[in-house]
């Protein structure tokens, strides 16, 4: 059992860019304190969205529930002429043999066309699954499928994307795909409190005459030095795409995806994209260690802010507990901005990110590559 764990300290301006139903920044008690939070699907979604310069068209997929359209534009390629009825009847036949049932869609009184039919829920498929789809629905004069033809062609080929993100498939657990990577939901290190910003928009085109705001309103918003953390297990990750370097490349495309990546929630209202001031990543025997652990107690106000102590805390908690249970990682890689992630150079060799993504490419070929 192998794993690579990534350990980030962010700091992140005045924003929200992860809204609970009711609009404000989430947040979560931990330690006895409130912090501000953002969940692990915000961040993926943000590092999936991250794959379409990084990875080949071939290697990615989309969660949706309209695959039905998807696999009917493909038909109405590969079959030039054939009606979109036609398209989509044979693409719901070959969804069909995956126990997919098809949903009615709700038409509105505003709507002056029918909406398109969906699956139930979303399902993750690889792009050449959806293409192999669409040609057994053509191989079957766009009727219905046989399931075994239908499983035996999402059972293949799921691409990177699918690798570590996972499927599940409620109907049939036969079509899941075990997730390699675990993401947590970023937590900030210290105790944060909740601010509005109260705003007024004025009408560019109101008489002189006229004063006062055109739109007025209030947005919650807060700040805070985060702690994320995500893992990625490599026996799983390999089980899946069963190649050695697609592996290394997966883990590579995460890594800069889950350092690079920003969610987008208000970010034209904030411009809160910012860059970790630290990161580190170490490769582990066993399983993965979350080190959230070292802000259990509250990183404290100071004039210096709360990256240094941020960092000082993430330092010494991983350096008792690879003390305490005698389990180190098998090696360390830290990348450091400024003076205030320095106490994260005691766990590792400071890299910059390409020499960071590059060793850790090659490790991950080292490792699942070699001889069991």
């Amino acid at each position: 059992m192998a794993s690579i764990d990534i350990h980030i300290i962010q700091s992140v301006p005045p924003s929200n860019i992860n809204r609970d139903d009711n609009g404000s920044p989430k947040t979560a008690v931990y330690g006895g304190t409130r912090r501000a939070r953002v969940s692990s699907q915000a961040w993926k979604r943000a590092v999936r969205d991250s794959y379409g310069s990084l990875l080949d068209l071939s290697e990615l997929g989309t969660r949706t529930k309209r695959a039905a359209e998807l696999i009917a534009d493909r038909i109405e390629k590969l079959q030039p002429g054939t009606t979109r009825e036609d398209a989509l009847r044979g693409a719901w036949g070959a969804l069909a043999g995956l126990k997919l049932k098809e949903e009615k869609a709700r038409k509105s009184k505003a709507d002056t066309e029918p909406k398109p039919s969906t699956t139930q829920y979303l399902v993750f498929f690889s792009h050449p699954q959806l293409d192999k789809l669409a040609e057994l629905a053509l191989q079957h004069d766009l009727g219905a499928v046989p399931p075994r033809e239908a499983k035996a062609a999402v059972q293949q080929d799921h691409g990177i994307s699918l690798a570590l993100f996972g499927r599940m498939v409620a109907d049939d657990p036969e079509l899941n795909v075990d997730a390699s990577v675990q993401v947590a939901h970023a937590l900030s290190t210290h105790a944060v409190d909740p601010e509005f910003d109260f705003y007024t928009a004025v009408d560019d085109h109101n008489p002189n005459e006229e004063t006062g705001a055109g739109m007025m309103g209030t947005i919650e918003f807060n700040s805070s030095t985060m702690y994320r953390y995500a893992t990625i297990s490599l026996d799983g990750l390999n089980k899946t795409l069963g190649d050695a370097d697609a592996t290394a490349r997966a883990v590579e495309a995460f890594l800069k995806g889950f350092v690079t990546a920003m969610p987008s929630g208000k970010q034209n209202t904030f411009a809160n994209g910012t860059l970790p001031h630290g990161v580190v990543v170490t490769a582990r025997r066993g399983q993965g260690v979350n080190l959230v652990g070292a802000f259990e107690e509250a990183v404290p106000v100071s004039d210096s802010g709360y990256i240094a102590k941020s960092c000082e805390a993430l330092t010494r908690h991983a350096t008792e507990l690879d003390d305490a249970f005698g389990d180190s990682p098998i090696a360390t890689w830290v990348l450091r901005v400024g003076e205030s992630a320095a106490p994260l150079e005691k766990l590792g060799d400071v890299v910059s990110l390409s020499t960071m993504i590059q060793e850790v490419g090659n490790h991950v070929r080292d490792t699942v590559g070699a001889p069991k």
